[in-house]
C-alpha cells in the first residue's frame, strides 16, 4: 500500500471514511493521484507550513485559466456519496492530505459565478458529519484549477487545528491586534451555529457586500476574485487581485496557511520578503 494512504483519523466520520477507502480502490486503478511533497524546514516564516512539490508539476498546477471540465461526467472511480441538492462528494484527483474531498452540483454551475442555497446545504450535509478545513477559489485568478462549481474540504481530526493560521483568526475575532496585520482585503465572522447552513450563507453575502464583490440580485457575478476559508468557528474571505507572485501560484490554502513551492517558486525572495508580503501581493 502507497504510505500516503496509511494514514487514518482519530474519529471515525462516515464520509472520511468512505473516502479513505475510496481512496485505495482509486489509487490501484490509477484514477487517483497523491501529490508527492516534502515539508520544507522553517526559515521564518513560521506558522506557515511550506511544502516542495516533488517531481513534475501537474497540469492543473502549470497555468491559471480555463480548462476542460472535469465533472461533466465526474470520473466514477473518485466518487465518494452523492449528497442533498444534487451534489456529489468527490475525491480530489491530485490530493496532498488523505480524505481530500470536493462537494460539487451535478449539473453546470460555474466556479466564478454566486454560492447559492444548494451548496450550503450540501457543505452542511458533509460537515455535520466530517468537519475541517474548508476553501473555496471564486475563478482563476484566485487559484481555481477548473470552471465548474466545486467547494473543497480538508478533514481534519478532533482536537487537531484546522489550519496554521487558525489561532491569529480566532485572536482577531477576539479583540486582539495580531501581528503581523492582514494588509489585504477580508472579512472574518465567527459561526455560532454551525449546523444552520442559513448561516453560512448569510455571512458569505455579508462579507461579499463588504468587500465590494456585490449580491446576487444585483450582479450576475461577483466584482473581483476572492478566495473563502471556514471552519466550525468562522468564516474567512478575501479579495484578490491576482494569483501568483515570485513563481508561487496562491490560492485559499495560503491564506490558512499552507504553501506550495514548485520548481518555479523563488525561495530566496520568499526567505527575503516573507510568506505575509507574498500574500499581500496577491491579495487586493
Amino acid at each position: 500500500m502507497h504510505p500516503w494512504l496509511a494514514c487514518v483519523p482519530v474519529r471515525a466520520e462516515q464520509y472520511w471514511q468512505a473516502a479513505l477507502a475510496r481512496s485505495r480502490t482509486a489509487t490501484a486503478e490509477g484514477a487517483l493521484v497523491p501529490l508527492q511533497t516534502a515539508v520544507v524546514p522553517a526559515a521564518g516564516w513560521d506558522p506557515f507550513v511550506l511544502r516542495r512539490l516533488l517531481g513534475a508539476t501537474p497540469k492543473h498546477l502549470r497555468a491559471a485559466g480555463p480548462k476542460p471540465n472535469p465533472f461533466l461526467p465526474w470520473d466514477r472511480a473518485l466518487e465518494v456519496d452523492r449528497l442533498t441538492g444534487g451534489h456529489v462528494l468527490l475525491l480530489n484527483k491530485y490530493p496532498v492530505q488523505p480524505g481530500h474531498v470536493l462537494v460539487i452540483p451535478s449539473e453546470w454551475r460555474p466556479q466564478s459565478g454566486w454560492l447559492e442555497p444548494a451548496d450550503w446545504e450540501a457543505v452542511l450535509q458533509v460537515d455535520t458529519d466530517t468537519t475541517g478545513l474548508w476553501f473555496f477559489n471564486s475563478c482563476a485568478a484566485a487559484g481555481a484549477s477548473q470552471p465548474h462549481r466545486h467547494l473543497q474540504l480538508l478533514p481534519r481530526a478532533a482536537g487537531e487545528p484546522v489550519c496554521p493560521l487558525e489561532p491569529q483568526l480566532l485572536d482577531r475575532l477576539q479583540g486582539k491586534a495580531g501581528r503581523p496585520a492582514m494588509a489585504w482585503a477580508h472579512a472574518l465572522s465567527p459561526r455560532t451555529d454551525p449546523g444552520n447552513p442559513a448561516e453560512l450563507e448569510a455571512l458569505y453575502l455579508q462579507h461579499c457586500q463588504a468587500l465590494g464583490l456585490g449580491c446576487p440580485q444585483h450582479d450576475p457575478q461577483p466584482k473581483h476574485p476572492y478566495n473563502l476559508l471556514f471552519g466550525q468557528r468562522w468564516l474567512f474571505t478575501i479579495r484578490r487581485s491576482h494569483e501568483h507572485c515570485a513563481g508561487f501560484s496562491v490560492n485559499a490554502l495560503g491564506f490558512a496557511g499552507y504553501l506550495l513551492a514548485t520548481e518555479v517558486s523563488d525561495l530566496n525572495w520568499l526567505k527575503s520578503h516573507g510568506p505575509w508580503h507574498l500574500l499581500a501581493e496577491v491579495g487586493s
